[in-house]
Formats: structure tokens, sequence, C-alpha cells
């Protein structure tokens, strides 16, 4: 099977395999795709003599090698440190072994592909592909490294870098390196700064971040995207899982400039024009975020990948901007949506927020006063979830923006900071649904920080050797605000503790039956309804939902 447009009669290639059996199958797909010679060895330090007096093209290279305390990876690390291996050799770790760990240490390293066993031909055919073009792309950089031309080879860089031509982060990378090879290390550090505040991200093996993220360790996860080395600078998925890390951080200034450079790659993408509308409206730039809301809404209505929460934001924005056709457009759309769906109960209730908004902009003060107080009754059912909380709290502030005062409304506000502004991202999202009326933020805000109290309080107790008292007053502060942080807390004292308290079996079903009632598992920040795993986000947090609770 050849590759079309793309001839490999001049090149070489090296396959290096202990197993005849794999080794042989290797080499036979590379001369079925044209490769002029291959070469191939079952041991890795005769790979080592090759490769130090002979230049090949593409080197296939086993990672684990029975009985060679040398690895794959120790090669390549090897002959990069000391600068035997042409920048311009693709090199291709074949392994049977797909750990986390392996992979990101495979990106580290600056490796060109990981090929997984067992593989068809046409997946080594794609990894050569693309390594191939990459190549070619930098052919006149590689050639002045090869040349030892090291000042205009980093010169070279430092212009594909400036003029974010193809696969500029690489060149930057390289050019980086050239320029502390030659002793130019004021320049070095200014490009690798350069690099830093350009909000860049490297490509991602995206499991290795997606993982991290799905265990809850985003600070690993920020960590791995922000040292993984990025070959393809256009590769839109590793903004989304940086976006969706930075977000559950609180980082909300961030993730919005990740997911401006996400949806800038892909302007045409309905899930990525969502989460940058979306983030935009809880930033505060509300003219910004019903620009691309409204046009979220334009391409995407009629698509899966649509969520109605950019309805709900989108006539918020008409509303406040005083769009009055623009608020009808949002309510007709709601209306189409449902015709289709009539059993769609988070469509019903979020139309039902843009009736009130209409409600209130057409001056009818009394029925909308009746949709919201019937909203507010509901605050503490236990399928009143985050997305409910925030729209809730944004007509709220409407209200109070218009003047329009309802007497419980500070003691809502108030309950629903208790029982859903358990973490910085959550409180922040809330305070800038609320962000029309400051003074309900700010009640957010000091809810988040009475949580907070409690559960140090509640652990104090654990620290202090009676994690019995600290289950008890958990479980009874968490019954009475029904806080997510809260509950959890309890549930994870007693499950670390219980062989130290007396009553643990009484009080387990507790803790399990607010666990489940109020969904208190799911305390991730998050925007919208999920529609894609790379780097989909939803605004669900401490409610029941019809589907199981996905990730962030």
């Amino acid at each position: 099977m050849a590759l079309p447009d793309d001839d490999l009669s001049t090149s070489s290639a090296l396959v290096i395999d202990a197993n005849p059996t794999s080794r042989s199958v290797l080499v036979s797909q590379l001369r079925d795709f044209g490769m002029g010679t291959v070469v191939q060895t079952a041991r890795l330090v005769d790979a080592r003599r090759q490769l130090e007096y002979r230049k090949f093209d593409v080197v296939l290279c086993e990672l684990h090698f029975a009985g060679d305390t040398m690895t794959g990876q120790d090669l390549l690390d090897d002959l990069r440190r000391n600068q035997l291996l042409p920048f311009s050799t693709v090199f291709i770790m074949v392994t049977g072994e797909a750990t986390y760990a392996k992979v990101a240490e495979a990106a580290e390293s600056a490796l060109d592909g990981y090929l997984l066993k067992p593989h068809k031909a046409n997946q080594l055919g794609e990894r050569l592909r693309q390594a191939r073009i990459r190549k070619a792309s930098l052919q006149d950089i590689f050639i002045a490294i090869e040349a030892e031309d090291f000042e205009t080879a980093a010169s070279l860089c430092q212009h594909r870098f400036e003029t974010k031509g193809l696969f500029w982060l690489y060149a930057a990378r390289v050019g980086a390196e050239l320029m502390l090879r030659v002793g130019k290390f004021a320049q070095a550090q200014k490009l690798y700064q350069a690099v830093v505040a350009a909000k860049t991200l490297p490509w991602a093996k995206l499991g290795v971040a997606r993982s991290l993220l799905d265990e809850g360790q985003t600070a690993r996860a920020v960590s791995t995207l922000e040292n993984l080395i990025s070959e393809d600078p256009n590769y839109a998925d590793a903004y989304d899982v940086m976006g969706r890390a930075q977000f559950e951080q609180g980082k909300f200034a961030d993730a919005l400039a990740t997911y401006k450079m996400a949806s800038t790659l892909t302007p045409a993408s309905i899930s990525r024009l969502q989460n940058l509308g979306l983030m935009s409206y809880y930033c505060g730039d509300r003219k910004g975020a019903e620009q691309v809301l409204d046009r979220t809404a334009r391409l995407g209505l009629d698509s899966k990948m649509f969520d109605c929460q950019t309805l709900v934001l989108l006539a918020f924005a008409r509303f406040e901007s005083g769009d009055r056709k623009g608020l009808q457009r949002c309510r007709d759309d709601f209306a189409r949506l449902i015709e289709r769906n009539p059993d769609n109960a988070r469509q019903q209730r979020l139309s039902a927020i843009v009736d009130a908004l209409q409600l209130l902009e057409k001056g009818q003060f009394a029925q909308a006063l009746e949709s919201i107080r019937s909203q507010c009754q509901r605050i503490k059912d236990p399928d009143f979830d985050f997305e409910s909380a925030s729209n809730l709290l944004a007509l709220l502030a409407q209200l109070a923006h218009k003047a329009i005062q309802l007497d419980e409304v500070d003691a809502v506000a108030t309950t629903l900071g208790l029982r859903f502004a358990g973490t910085r991202a959550l409180s922040e999202l809330l305070a800038g649904a609320a962000a029309t009326h400051p003074p309900y933020a700010d009640l957010i805000r000091s809810a988040h920080q009475q949580v907070l109290k409690l559960a140090e309080t509640a652990m104090a107790l654990s620290m202090g050797g009676d994690p019995q008292a600290a289950v008890i007053d958990l479980i009874r502060h968490g019954q009475e605000t029904l806080s997510g942080k809260l509950i959890e807390t309890a549930y994870l004292v007693l499950h670390r503790y219980a062989d130290k308290i007396k009553n643990a079996s009484e009080l387990n079903p507790l803790v399990h039956d607010l666990r489940v009632r109020y969904s208190t598992q799911i305390t991730r920040a998050a925007l919208g309804e999920q529609k894609r795993q790379a780097g989909g986000l939803t605004l669900r947090a401490g409610g029941k939902s019809t589907k199981p609770a996905p990730a962030a």
C-alpha cells in the first residue's frame, strides 16, 4: 500500500525490534509503502552503531528489549542528548505498552510518533505522513542545522515563530536550543519567555491530561499540558483540555484566552464557540459574549452539538442591551427546540427563564414575579441543580437592577451560595451570574467563605483525634445547607476513619442518603451540557441529571 503523493523510493528506514515476527511485519509494511532502503537490527547496541554512522529518514524502534537494561526510550534520549540524531529523522516508538506514563515520557522526548501494537498498516502510514509533513515544512531549518550553520537555523526558527508560520511552536523550541548551543543565552531566554507569553499549549497526548482531570488532579493536568512539547500548534483539542483545566481551577481569564485560541483555530466549531461565548459571559464581557453566542445559535441551533444554555445567556445579554426583537428570537428558538423534543425537561426549565425575561422586558412585572417566586420555592429540591441556581441568580440580579425588590431575595441568594458555592470556581461562576447586582455576588462569596469555615472546623476536629464529632458536625451542617462540599467531606472523613468512629454503621446511611438525593458527588465547575470529550464543559453541579454525571 503506497502513500499517495508521498514518494519514499529515495528514503531509508531502520527497524529496531528483537522480535523477528514483529520486525518482519514492520519491514514488510515499510517496503509496501515504497521505502527505498530498509535496514533491520535486533539489538539496541547494533542500532546505535547504525545511527552513529548512517543517516536514516525513518526509525521504527521497539520500546522494550528482553534481557537488555536499555530501552528504546533510553536510546532516543541518548542520541538526542549527544546530538547524534538529525532533527530531520522521523523517530517512531513501537510498543505494546499503553500506560499514560509512557505516552507522557515519549512526548517529553520529542518523539514523532507512538505506535501501539498490534497496529494496522494504515496506522503506521498515517504516523509517517504526519511526521514527514512537519519535517518537510521545516526542511530549510534542518538543512541549516545539518550544515552546522546554527546561526542561520536559529534565525529561521525565530522568523517562523514571529510570523506564526506552520509548526511555529516546534520551531521556537528548536531555535531556543540552537541559541543555547551557540552561547546566545539571553536570546534563548527571550524566545522561551515569548513562547510562555503567547499562551500557546503543546500538542498533547490528550489521554494523559484527560485522565488527570478525571481523577481530579487538575494541577498535574495543567503541568502535563504545559510541559509536553507541541509539534502541531493547530491541534485545537489540546486547547480544549487546557481551557477545561484552567476553568476548573477558577482561572477564568486564562480559560477565556485559551478558548479564544481554540475558536480561532476552528471558527466553525459549534462546541468551541459555545465554550467561548459562555466563558465570555461569565467573565463579564457581555457585548463580546452576545456576538459569539448569537453566531453559535445561527450556526448550530439544529445541531446535536448545540447546548440550549447558549440561548439562555444570549437572552440575558439581549435583555441587558434592550434588544427586544433579539429576545423574542431566543424565545422562538426555544419553541422550535421544545416542539422537536417535547419531553425534554431541561429545555422546558431553561425556556422558563427566557419567558420570565420577556415578561420583565414587556413590563409585565406581576407575571414575571410569579414565575421567579415559583423558582425560588424550589431551591432546596433535590433536582434543583447548579445550572438552575446560576440562571435564577441572574434573574434576581436583573430584578434588582430594575429596582424591583423581593423580600426573600437575600435569603435565597445566601441559600444558593451555601448549597452550590463549595469551591472557588463554583463560587465565582455564581458571582458572575449575579454580577449585574454586585450585592448578590458579595452574598455568594460570603456564603462560600462560610462553607469553608465549617469544613475547616470539622477537619480540625478530625485531625485533633475526634473524627466522629467531625462527621456528625458535617452531617448536621450538610442537612441544613445541602452543601455538596460539606456532605462530600463527611463522606471522606467517615470512610478514612471508619475504624475510629464507633457509630460509623449508623452515620453511613445518613451520608449515603444525602449524597444520592442531592448528587453532591458532582462538585466540579463546568459550563453547559457536555457534547464532546476533548474539551466539552458542563454547568452541572450538585443536582440530579437524567444521564450519568459527566466529567467537567
